[in-house]
Protein backbone atom coordinates (compact mmCIF):
# COMPACT_ATOMS: atom_id res chain seq x y z
CA UNK A 1 0.00 0.00 0.00
CA UNK A 2 1.47 3.59 -1.11
CA UNK A 3 -0.93 5.35 1.15
CA UNK A 4 -2.35 5.35 4.25
CA UNK A 5 -4.89 6.84 6.91
CA UNK A 6 -1.85 8.03 8.72
CA UNK A 7 0.02 9.62 5.62
CA UNK A 8 -3.32 10.98 4.77
CA UNK A 9 -3.48 12.74 7.99
CA UNK A 10 0.24 13.82 7.23
CA UNK A 11 -1.67 15.89 4.36
CA UNK A 12 -4.01 17.27 5.62
CA UNK A 13 -1.32 18.91 8.71
CA UNK A 14 0.71 19.87 5.90
CA UNK A 15 -1.94 21.55 4.18
CA UNK A 16 -2.90 23.62 7.01
CA UNK A 17 0.22 25.18 7.44
CA UNK A 18 0.67 25.88 4.30
CA UNK A 19 -2.14 27.92 3.94
CA UNK A 20 -0.18 30.47 5.16
CA UNK A 21 0.34 31.11 1.46
CA UNK A 22 -3.06 32.19 0.50
CA UNK A 23 -1.64 35.80 2.53
CA UNK A 24 1.57 35.65 0.27
CA UNK A 25 1.40 33.40 -2.40
CA UNK A 26 5.41 32.64 -2.49
CA UNK A 27 4.98 32.04 1.08
CA UNK A 28 3.46 28.34 -0.45
CA UNK A 29 7.18 27.92 -1.32
CA UNK A 30 8.98 29.22 1.46
CA UNK A 31 7.90 29.87 5.04
CA UNK A 32 5.29 26.80 4.37
CA UNK A 33 7.89 24.41 3.06
CA UNK A 34 9.87 24.75 6.21
CA UNK A 35 6.50 24.62 8.30
CA UNK A 36 5.06 21.43 6.47
CA UNK A 37 8.82 19.38 7.43
CA UNK A 38 8.27 19.84 11.17
CA UNK A 39 4.87 19.23 11.13
CA UNK A 40 5.65 15.87 9.39
CA UNK A 41 8.15 15.10 11.57
CA UNK A 42 5.91 16.52 14.77
CA UNK A 43 3.02 13.74 13.04
CA UNK A 44 4.94 10.98 12.85
CA UNK A 45 6.00 11.49 16.70
CA UNK A 46 2.55 11.57 17.63
CA UNK A 47 1.33 8.93 15.03
CA UNK A 48 3.13 6.18 15.55
CA UNK A 49 4.37 6.86 19.73
CA UNK A 50 3.84 3.02 20.21
CA UNK A 51 6.18 2.15 17.93
CA UNK A 52 9.20 4.52 18.51
CA UNK A 53 12.63 3.31 18.83
CA UNK A 54 15.46 5.39 19.18
CA UNK A 55 16.35 6.17 15.22
CA UNK A 56 12.98 6.87 14.21
CA UNK A 57 12.66 9.40 17.42
CA UNK A 58 16.07 10.75 15.63
CA UNK A 59 14.90 10.80 12.20
CA UNK A 60 11.83 12.57 13.38
CA UNK A 61 13.87 15.15 15.11
CA UNK A 62 15.87 15.73 12.16
CA UNK A 63 13.02 16.65 10.33
CA UNK A 64 11.70 18.94 12.99
CA UNK A 65 14.80 20.98 13.22
CA UNK A 66 15.00 21.26 9.63
CA UNK A 67 11.92 22.68 9.23
CA UNK A 68 12.44 24.97 12.25
CA UNK A 69 15.89 26.30 10.67
CA UNK A 70 14.66 26.80 7.34
CA UNK A 71 10.80 27.76 8.47
CA UNK A 72 12.74 30.30 11.06
CA UNK A 73 15.15 31.64 8.58
CA UNK A 74 13.04 32.38 5.72
CA UNK A 75 10.06 33.91 7.93
CA UNK A 76 13.04 36.49 9.19
CA UNK A 77 14.08 37.14 5.88
CA UNK A 78 10.22 38.11 4.57
CA UNK A 79 9.19 39.77 7.45
CA UNK A 80 12.32 41.61 8.98
CA UNK A 81 15.04 42.02 6.22
CA UNK A 82 14.15 45.31 4.42
CA UNK A 83 17.12 45.16 1.72
CA UNK A 84 16.09 41.55 0.79
CA UNK A 85 12.32 42.63 0.43
CA UNK A 86 13.32 45.69 -1.52
CA UNK A 87 15.66 43.69 -3.69
CA UNK A 88 12.94 41.16 -4.26
CA UNK A 89 10.33 43.78 -5.20
CA UNK A 90 10.72 43.56 -8.50
CA UNK A 91 11.82 39.62 -8.94
CA UNK A 92 8.69 38.21 -7.61
CA UNK A 93 5.28 39.36 -8.42
CA UNK A 94 3.57 40.09 -5.23
CA UNK A 95 0.33 37.64 -6.52
CA UNK A 96 -2.26 40.11 -6.89
CA UNK A 97 -2.67 38.93 -10.80
CA UNK A 98 -3.41 34.84 -9.14
CA UNK A 99 -7.05 34.20 -9.19
CA UNK A 100 -8.54 31.56 -6.09
CA UNK A 101 -8.63 28.69 -8.06
CA UNK A 102 -4.77 28.96 -9.13
CA UNK A 103 -3.82 29.64 -5.61
CA UNK A 104 -5.80 26.35 -4.53
CA UNK A 105 -3.67 24.24 -7.55
CA UNK A 106 -0.24 25.48 -6.05
CA UNK A 107 -1.17 25.00 -2.33
CA UNK A 108 -2.40 21.28 -2.75
CA UNK A 109 0.72 20.91 -5.21
CA UNK A 110 3.06 22.34 -3.08
CA UNK A 111 1.42 19.95 -0.22
CA UNK A 112 1.01 16.72 -1.83
CA UNK A 113 5.13 17.27 -2.99
CA UNK A 114 6.56 18.03 0.70
CA UNK A 115 4.50 14.61 1.38
CA UNK A 116 6.33 12.86 -1.13
CA UNK A 117 9.77 13.59 -0.14
CA UNK A 118 9.70 13.07 2.89
CA UNK A 119 7.95 9.80 2.14
CA UNK A 120 11.14 7.00 2.70
CA UNK A 121 11.09 8.24 6.07
CA UNK A 122 7.18 8.33 6.10
CA UNK A 123 7.00 4.65 4.60
CA UNK A 124 9.83 3.35 7.41
CA UNK A 125 7.32 3.73 9.79
CA UNK A 126 4.20 2.80 8.03
CA UNK A 127 6.21 -0.46 7.07
CA UNK A 128 7.54 -0.65 10.94
CA UNK A 129 10.93 -1.13 9.03
CA UNK A 130 13.01 -1.04 12.07
CA UNK A 131 16.42 0.55 11.60
CA UNK A 132 19.60 -0.63 9.35
CA UNK A 133 22.63 0.87 7.84
CA UNK A 134 21.08 1.97 5.16
CA UNK A 135 18.62 3.82 7.06
CA UNK A 136 21.35 5.48 9.70
CA UNK A 137 23.73 6.40 6.81
CA UNK A 138 20.87 7.94 5.37
CA UNK A 139 20.31 10.26 8.45
CA UNK A 140 23.92 11.39 8.81
CA UNK A 141 23.72 12.23 4.87
CA UNK A 142 20.59 14.85 5.68
CA UNK A 143 22.22 15.78 8.64
CA UNK A 144 25.40 16.85 6.23
CA UNK A 145 23.32 18.70 4.38
CA UNK A 146 21.45 20.80 6.55
CA UNK A 147 25.07 21.84 8.45
CA UNK A 148 25.67 22.51 4.70
CA UNK A 149 22.97 24.32 3.93
CA UNK A 150 23.15 26.73 7.48
CA UNK A 151 26.67 27.08 7.18
CA UNK A 152 26.02 29.08 3.86
CA UNK A 153 23.55 30.81 4.65
CA UNK A 154 25.64 32.01 7.99
CA UNK A 155 28.61 32.67 5.48
CA UNK A 156 26.32 34.45 2.98
CA UNK A 157 25.11 37.06 5.80
CA UNK A 158 27.79 37.90 7.06
CA UNK A 159 29.13 38.56 3.55
CA UNK A 160 26.62 40.55 2.82
CA UNK A 161 27.02 42.62 6.09
CA UNK A 162 30.48 43.79 5.07
CA UNK A 163 29.97 44.30 1.73
CA UNK A 164 25.86 44.22 1.05
CA UNK A 165 26.84 45.56 -2.27
CA UNK A 166 29.64 42.80 -3.71
CA UNK A 167 28.96 39.12 -4.56
CA UNK A 168 29.60 36.35 -1.93
CA UNK A 169 32.25 34.10 -2.84
CA UNK A 170 33.61 33.22 0.63
CA UNK A 171 33.83 29.74 2.74
CA UNK A 172 31.33 27.41 0.88
CA UNK A 173 30.64 29.72 -2.33
CA UNK A 174 34.24 29.13 -3.08
CA UNK A 175 33.29 25.04 -3.97
CA UNK A 176 29.63 25.99 -5.45
CA UNK A 177 28.08 29.39 -6.26
CA UNK A 178 24.98 27.70 -4.94
CA UNK A 179 25.81 26.25 -1.34
CA UNK A 180 22.90 26.36 0.17
CA UNK A 181 20.75 24.42 -2.43
CA UNK A 182 24.17 22.12 -2.79
CA UNK A 183 22.93 21.41 1.06
CA UNK A 184 18.94 21.11 0.04
CA UNK A 185 20.28 18.33 -2.29
CA UNK A 186 22.22 16.54 0.02
CA UNK A 187 19.42 16.22 2.57
CA UNK A 188 16.91 15.19 0.58
CA UNK A 189 19.44 12.57 -0.89
CA UNK A 190 20.11 11.52 2.50
CA UNK A 191 16.02 11.10 3.24
CA UNK A 192 15.64 9.23 -0.13
CA UNK A 193 18.67 7.04 0.57
CA UNK A 194 16.69 6.10 4.40
CA UNK A 195 14.13 4.45 3.20
CA UNK A 196 15.64 2.09 0.65
CA UNK A 197 14.98 -1.24 2.51
CA UNK A 198 11.76 0.47 3.82
CA UNK A 199 9.88 0.84 0.50
CA UNK A 200 7.81 -2.42 -0.35
CA UNK A 201 6.28 -1.60 -3.58
CA UNK A 202 6.64 -0.67 -6.82
CA UNK A 203 3.83 2.16 -5.66
CA UNK A 204 6.32 3.19 -2.73
CA UNK A 205 9.39 3.56 -4.86
CA UNK A 206 7.49 5.69 -7.23
CA UNK A 207 6.23 7.84 -4.52
CA UNK A 208 9.53 8.64 -3.21
CA UNK A 209 11.53 8.74 -6.31
CA UNK A 210 8.65 11.31 -7.75
CA UNK A 211 9.69 12.97 -4.45
CA UNK A 212 13.31 13.21 -4.84
CA UNK A 213 13.58 14.01 -8.78
CA UNK A 214 11.11 16.39 -7.83
CA UNK A 215 13.34 18.45 -5.26
CA UNK A 216 16.08 18.19 -7.64
CA UNK A 217 14.10 19.78 -10.49
CA UNK A 218 13.21 22.63 -7.81
CA UNK A 219 17.01 23.20 -6.62
CA UNK A 220 18.13 23.24 -10.13
CA UNK A 221 15.39 26.18 -10.83
CA UNK A 222 16.21 27.86 -7.70
CA UNK A 223 20.08 28.41 -8.88
CA UNK A 224 18.72 29.59 -12.77
CA UNK A 225 16.56 31.90 -11.17
CA UNK A 226 19.74 33.00 -9.42
CA UNK A 227 21.66 33.33 -11.54
CA UNK A 228 19.96 35.25 -13.91
CA UNK A 229 18.96 37.87 -11.07
CA UNK A 230 23.12 37.62 -10.26
CA UNK A 231 23.69 38.25 -14.03
CA UNK A 232 21.91 41.54 -14.14
CA UNK A 233 23.23 42.78 -10.83
CA UNK A 234 27.31 41.76 -11.12
CA UNK A 235 27.10 41.16 -14.71
CA UNK A 236 29.81 43.77 -15.72
CA UNK A 237 31.93 43.08 -12.58
CA UNK A 238 35.14 41.46 -14.11
CA UNK A 239 35.98 39.56 -11.15
CA UNK A 240 32.12 38.51 -10.85
CA UNK A 241 32.31 37.18 -14.50
CA UNK A 242 35.71 35.49 -13.41
CA UNK A 243 34.04 33.91 -10.62
CA UNK A 244 31.53 32.19 -12.52
CA UNK A 245 33.68 30.89 -14.99
CA UNK A 246 35.53 29.00 -13.04
CA UNK A 247 33.12 28.26 -10.10
CA UNK A 248 30.56 25.41 -10.86
CA UNK A 249 26.83 26.54 -10.37
CA UNK A 250 25.36 23.51 -7.64
CA UNK A 251 27.54 20.53 -7.94
CA UNK A 252 31.11 20.23 -6.81
CA UNK A 253 34.10 18.93 -8.98
CA UNK A 254 31.22 18.99 -11.79
CA UNK A 255 32.33 21.91 -14.82
CA UNK A 256 28.32 23.16 -15.01
CA UNK A 257 29.11 26.83 -14.49
CA UNK A 258 25.68 27.96 -16.14
CA UNK A 259 21.85 26.98 -16.27
CA UNK A 260 20.17 30.20 -17.43
CA UNK A 261 20.11 28.91 -20.97
CA UNK A 262 17.50 25.81 -19.94
CA UNK A 263 14.05 27.72 -20.05
CA UNK A 264 12.94 24.58 -18.86
CA UNK A 265 13.79 25.32 -15.41
CA UNK A 266 10.99 27.41 -14.63
CA UNK A 267 9.88 25.54 -11.67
Amino acid sequence: MFFTTEMLFILIAILIVCLIGFKKYVWFISIGYGLSIFITGIMLLVLYHNILILPYILASLLLIIYGLRLGGYLAYRELKSASYNKKMKNEISDGSHMTIPLKIMLWITCALLYLLMTSPIIYRFVNNSGSDTCFIVGLIIALCGIIIESLSDYQKSKSKKKNPHRFCDTGLFKIVRCPNYLGELIIWLGVYISGFTALTSIGQWIVATIGFLGIVYIMFSGARRLELRQDRTYGEDPEYQSYVKKTPILLPLIPLYSVKKHKWLVG
